[in-house]
């Protein structure tokens, strides 16, 4: 890895190393915040599953 850095510097290609870092930074976070979303959906369908139960034993003392 630092042979390709140092080959890169010696280049000058610093901004291709810029642009490389902010993608794989970019990149990064969106999985992260896919990441996230998937696990709130996951919660919020096990509420709704538990809501639901409730709402079935209540039906049933009626």
């Amino acid at each position: 890895m630092n042979e390709l850095l140092a080959a890169l510097a010696a280049k000058g290609d610093l901004a291709h190393v810029a642009l490389g870092a902010w993608a794989g930074t970019s990149t990064s976070l969106l999985l992260w915040a896919l990441k996230q979303v998937i696990r709130f959906n996951r919660r919020f369908e096990e509420f709704m599953s538990e809501l639901e139960k409730l709402n079935q034993l209540l039906r049933m003392d009626l």
